[in-house]
């Protein structure tokens, strides 16, 4: 039978083409909107002042710490707050004012001490690599009470300081109020006591302070050491509490010093070069075990995507 071409196939055909260029549309039209977006974002970029850039509102950095402070540190311009008067417990952060005291007090860093039994934690119950009876240099001591938060250590290192446990914790609080820090307060050395309680601001001028020793720099960073006991000649590993010390991360960290107790959360302080710029960072009360290393490396990324948009400012 013979197929006839009508007027009717023809109206068809063509609203068949105009569906499809209907379709085609809808696919490309968004791209090209999004393309004049990105075009007028980079516009808008390039015509900001640096000042501006500086200047970008908190809400541009969104962190899961309920305190936090990053501060430039050869400025003393701050570049992010949050609740940074409100006091919080410190936990392990304690023990930086712990190692500034003892550097300070200028006992024989190559003197051994004994792991007695009253530097047990009966408070809280954590555990330790440290054996009673076991005997470290007093540079052991303070290597492990900083990176892998030792409380043994810490403990050991006050009651051997000269007056004991009451003076030492007196001797820490004084350094406290020399450096300014007048929201904090100390109770014991290691930080296992919910009273050891400080702020976010106060915290930076800690860490502020503590960077200018060597030796905690060196020892709060160190990734992982094995010791040998001097009793046995066995070696035990330990491993830096900060994770971002313990892979190949992309971090540049001068110091570092991890904590965590229920009340206090987990709590972070570093000292890192980001982008060519010297930073103090403090997080404290984080939510998650994995939080404050997850805001850690948003403040990174943050300071870095900053840096980027300046220079493309200029």
């Amino acid at each position: 039978m013979p197929v006839f071409f009508t007027f009717r196939h023809f109206r068809l055909i063509v609203h068949w083409v105009l569906f499809c260029a209907f379709l085609l549309w809808s696919t490309i039209e968004p791209a090209l909107a999004n393309a004049n977006k990105t075009d007028r974002i980079r516009s808008t970029a390039k015509k900001s002042s640096v000042r501006d850039i500086v200047a970008a509102p908190r809400a541009a950095l969104s962190l899961r710490s309920n305190a936090a402070l990053v501060m430039d540190e050869n400025t003393g311009a701050v570049l992010y707050e949050k609740n940074i008067v409100v006091i919080h417990p410190i936990a392990s952060l304690t023990k930086l004012m712990m190692a500034m005291v003892i550097l300070d007090s200028g006992l024989p860093l190559d003197a051994t001490i004994r792991v007695e039994n009253s530097d047990i934690d009966f408070e809280r119950g954590s555990r330790s690599k440290m054996r009673i009876g076991e005997v470290l240099p007093r540079s052991d001591l303070l290597r492990l009470a900083l990176m892998s938060s030792e409380n043994r250590a810490a403990a050991a290192l006050a009651r051997t300081y000269p007056g004991g446990q009451t003076l030492f914790v007196a001797m820490m609080n004084r350094r406290a109020t020399e450096i300014g820090m007048t929201g904090t307060r100390f109770v014991d050395s290691s930080g296992l006591s919910g009273a050891n309680v400080s702020t976010a601001r106060d915290l930076a001028k800690m860490v502020a302070a503590a960077a200018r020793y060597d030796l905690i720099r060196q020892y709060s960073t160190t990734p992982e050491v094995a010791l040998t006991r001097l009793d046995s000649g066995q070696q035990i590993a330990y491993r830096n509490t900060n994770l971002l010390l313990r892979h190949d991360t992309g971090w540049e960290i001068n110091l570092s010093k991890t904590g965590y107790l229920s009340e206090a959360g987990y709590c972070l302080v570093l000292q890192a070069k980001i982008s060519g710029r010297l930073v103090n960072i403090v997080l404290l009360d984080s939510w998650g075990r994995y939080s404050r290393v997850g805001d850690a490396n948003r403040i990174k990324q943050w300071i870095q995507n900053r840096s980027v948009l300046a220079l493309g400012a200029m």
